[in-house]
């Protein structure tokens, strides 16, 4: 077996807390991070994650039971933290003795931070700002992931590096913080492990991999995509607290911007409130990438990308892309 001594001594800390060989964790993409992919990360060495999104309570428990049957290994289970079951959700997690739930999305409610203690597992949250992490780690939250605006899905403003900048020499001492958001080589991640990093959270690179059930035509229009591909969706009304979300640009973005402006015009004349307005947008997202990953419409549907997607060339195995990852880091710091 391959040792990579000097990125496995700095991932010490986020390896033991994940309970994984390595500390690279797989962030949550509906309908891609599921049973096959997570326990494929997971029995790699790395940290799968099950993507909840708008799943139902039935739908999380058959999934989290079909993944602990294809590894022992452990895993996470990334929950939305606006989910109107939410609770129900944590429940869920409990009796499967999931070991870390991340929450993401928002602000947690009130006292799910503490109900998913109560049953031993670890809470993992994002924070967009400086202030809000040291708040949400005073509120019992054990690991931090930071992530920047390069990377896919729903996205905050400020860019991977920036956050890094702010937050590591803040946090790392005394906290567990994972960099996330367009690392898409091992280069990158022996930088962020040298300033402090627990370890690292990649999409992008896993969408594609071998045991990922994403449609064929979605892998291949992650292979044919850049950089600059990857774009940001925009903001139609004001009053309209939307995420903004990066995709490939395709007619499923202008669908999106179309939608915008049907809820817009829903506040304004049929006296729903700001919450189901939001509701409707995350349920146009769930629909949206269900088309393009699970029916394969790479047109109107939406390609959930990071901007680490022009590094993405080729499917190939789970195993040998975290292999790839780790001696990039390796060779990294062997070179300093």
């Amino acid at each position: 077996m391959t040792t990579y001594s000097k990125t496995s001594a700095l991932m010490r800390r986020g390896a033991e807390f994940l309970g994984s060989d390595h500390a690279i964790l797989c962030g949550a993409m509906s309908w891609v991070s599921e049973r096959n992919l997570v326990s494929a990360i997971s029995n790699a060495g790395g940290f799968g994650v099950i993507a909840c999104g708008a799943m139902t309570p039935d739908l999380l428990d058959n999934e989290i039971a079909e993944t602990k049957k294809r590894t022992d290994r452990p895993f996470g289970v990334n929950l939305i933290t606006m989910h109107p079951q939410i609770m129900d959700l944590i429940d869920v997690c409990t009796k499967h003795g999931v070991g870390h739930v991340v929450l993401a999305g928002g602000l947690p409610p009130k006292g799910s931070v503490d109900r998913i203690k109560e049953s031993g597992a670890k809470v993992i949250c994002f924070a967009p700002t400086l202030a809000l992490a040291k708040k949400l780690l005073r509120s019992g939250a054990d690991a931090m992931v930071i992530e920047g605006m390069e990377a896919g899905g729903h996205i905050g403003p400020v860019a991977t590096s920036v956050l890094a900048q702010e937050f590591l020499p803040e946090l790392a001492e005394d906290h567990l913080v994972f960099v996330a958001g367009g690392i898409g080589r091992g280069e990158a991640i022996a930088g962020y492990l040298e300033m402090g990093a627990a370890g690292v959270q990649l999409g992008t690179r896993f969408a594609c991999a071998t045991e990922s059930i994403a449609h064929p035509d979605f892998k291949k229009a992650f292979f044919r995509a850049g950089a600059r591909d990857a774009v940001a969706s925009v903001q139609v009304d004001p009053r309209l607290p939307v995420i903004p979300v990066r995709a490939l640009k395709n007619k499923g973005t202008e669908l999106f911007t179309a939608k915008q402006r049907e809820v817009a015009n829903l506040l304004d004349g049929e006296g729903i409130d700001m919450g189901e307005a939001q509701l409707q947008i995350e349920h146009y997202w769930a629909g949206a990438l269900r088309r393009a990953v699970i029916d394969g419409d790479v047109e109107n549907g939406s390609l959930m990308a990071g901007q680490s997607v022009g590094m993405v060339k080729k499917e190939e195995p789970v195993a040998d892309i975290i292999a790839e990852l780790l001696a990039e880091s390796e060779s990294a710091l062997t070179r300093r």
